[in-house]
């Protein structure tokens, strides 16, 4: 049987509570810190790849400063989103896609921030990784700056059922040069602590665009 990405994601969002998946946060602490520390407009346009039912764009919506847009290939997690925010959904964008296909949306350098945690380890071909990287050289503004975390070198190697390729930060940059060079700002790690209690060991690339000349 194929697999089918967008069946898989919908089915997990459909069965467990948002919760109770490997990579839920009550707080994600280290997104917020690097997105506050790299913010560069106002308000700062922050594009959320593989949001799923994440919280983080509650908080970000604590502020006036960012104006978020969501992508994820389920749209039952867009749908808990965007119940759980309720009037708040207003002042947030959402688009169901597969990262590994041509976005139309946002509009073309929208992005002054590319957040995306626990979406580009799921990457596992170059096919795939070149993609990604089409994707996010047309949806960064140049001067932008793409916070990307996948599972460390030392992380699991499967999530969700799926196989998964570990990163450190100057891999990443790699995976993406020959579409998008980047330059690596810095590299920050997590230890992440599952609903259940286990460790899953993250790698923060933190990345810019060159501006334009």
């Amino acid at each position: 049987m194929t697999f089918d990405p967008t069946d898989h994601w919908q089915r997990i969002y459909a069965e467990k509570a948002p919760d109770s998946v490997s990579w839920y946060q009550r707080s994600p602490i280290r997104s917020l810190s690097l997105i506050h520390a790299h913010k560069s407009a106002a308000p700062c346009h922050v594009v959320d790849i593989g949001a799923g039912a994440s919280n983080l764009v509650d908080h970000l919506l604590d502020s006036p400063a960012f104006e978020p847009w969501l992508i994820d290939i389920s749209t039952c997690a867009l749908d808990i989103t965007r119940a759980r925010l309720a009037d708040r959904a207003a002042r947030t964008h959402f688009t169901t896609a597969d990262i590994t296909q041509p976005l139309t949306d946002p509009p073309a350098h929208w992005a002054d921030l590319w957040h995306d945690r626990a979406v580009f380890h799921f990457l596992t071909t170059d096919k795939a990784i070149k993609a990604y990287a089409r994707n996010l050289a047309r949806t960064l503004k140049p001067g932008g700056v793409a916070i990307i975390a996948t599972f460390a070198p030392d992380g699991p190697a499967k999530c969700s059922g799926l196989e998964v390729r570990r990163h450190d930060a100057p891999s990443i940059q790699a995976a993406l040069a020959p579409t998008i060079p980047l330059t690596l700002l810095t590299e920050a790690r997590e230890d992440h602590t599952t609903p259940s209690g286990a460790i899953q060991k993250f790698t923060y690339a933190i990345l810019r665009r060159a501006p334009t000349p």
